[in-house]
């Protein structure tokens, strides 16, 4: 008979690899449940406004309060959508973890609920201002999840709305907002509201299971998108708006030519997209060269 010790040299190896993979397989449901990418994305949009108000890097008593209260809001926000799309999902994304399994509705209500906290929690340290006005896009994104969603256009807008006072919602964080700061929340609320009308078409077998009310379910594939081209192309005309004024300057104009002719490309072929898949790449691709530029350019202005 073999002693404790032998047994667990033989047993114990296999079991923590099962552990170890089961918490791995959590760990990437959790990241996929939270958007990763998007809610990386609020926190530093929210950062890039503190920058471009402030001239500079703000204190860091602003800064990373103001990145975790909206990476933890923008996760909420992700979360709950998965569970209200569940049905639509298990269409469009079956992969995702709630319709494949990977996470339970349990866990995804807990990790809703620490998310939540800690996005207040990180407000509150703002001030009574940030932490209404937080509370308000919470309260926003929640109801939104819950059934503006199928509202069409008007969801739309209010999805492009939030994007954009996340700019200047660090803005008011720092005491100023300028020319720069609004544009920026305009481009981000032009392009946004562009690339949501888009994504709408490529989830549009789904949303019939919820009778959804968008471009491409009431007026077709073909009209949304050229609904979402006229919008895409408000965001193109809109950038060389700070270099015009005399807010910034050629460094900025560079890099928003070099971005504007790859965006144009990418809306392009979004335009002409025949697959969803295809349509979906163009609008990842839009999204991450969008997203870089925010990054790259407002990390220029700490130089």
């Amino acid at each position: 008979m073999p002693s404790t010790g032998e047994y667990f040299s033989t047993h114990s190896g296999p079991l923590i690899g099962i552990m170890t993979s089961t918490i791995a397989t959590r760990l990437r449901a959790s990241a996929e449940l939270i958007r990763l990418d998007l809610a990386l994305g609020a926190g530093f949009f929210f950062v890039a406004g503190e920058i471009l108000a402030y001239g500079g890097l703000p204190p860091v008593h602003l800064v990373v309060p103001g990145f975790l209260a909206l990476f933890f809001i923008s996760g909420s926000a992700n979360i709950s959508n998965d569970y209200f799309d569940r049905e639509v999902d298990r269409i469009n994304l079956p992969s995702r973890p709630l319709p494949s399994g990977r996470i339970s509705v349990a866990g995804l209500w807990v990790l809703f609920s620490l998310f939540t906290a800690a996005g207040m929690i990180c407000a509150a340290l703002l001030g009574p201002l940030v932490l209404a006005l937080v509370i308000l896009f919470w309260c926003i994104a929640l109801a939104y999840n819950i059934t503006l969603k199928d509202a069409g256009f008007t969801g739309n807008l209010i999805v492009a709305g939030c994007i954009g006072m996340t700019i200047i919602l660090g803005g008011i964080t720092v005491g100023r907002l300028n020319g720069v700061v609004l544009t920026f929340a305009a481009l981000a609320f032009f392009f946004d509201l562009g690339v949501e009308i888009a994504a709408d078409t490529m989830d549009a077998e789904g949303d019939r299971q919820r009778s959804g009310r968008s471009l491409a379910q009431t007026r077709g594939r073909a009209h949304a998108l050229r609904i979402s081209g006229i919008w895409l192309a408000v965001f193109f005309l809109l950038t060389p708006l700070p270099f015009l004024m005399g807010w910034l300057g050629h460094d900025y104009l560079i890099l928003v030519a070099v971005l504007d002719l790859w965006m144009i490309h990418c809306s392009m072929r979004l335009m002409r997209s025949r697959t969803i898949a295809e349509g979906r790449t163009q609008i990842r691709r839009l999204y991450l060269s969008w997203g870089l530029f925010v990054i790259v350019f407002t990390l220029t202005r700490l130089l």
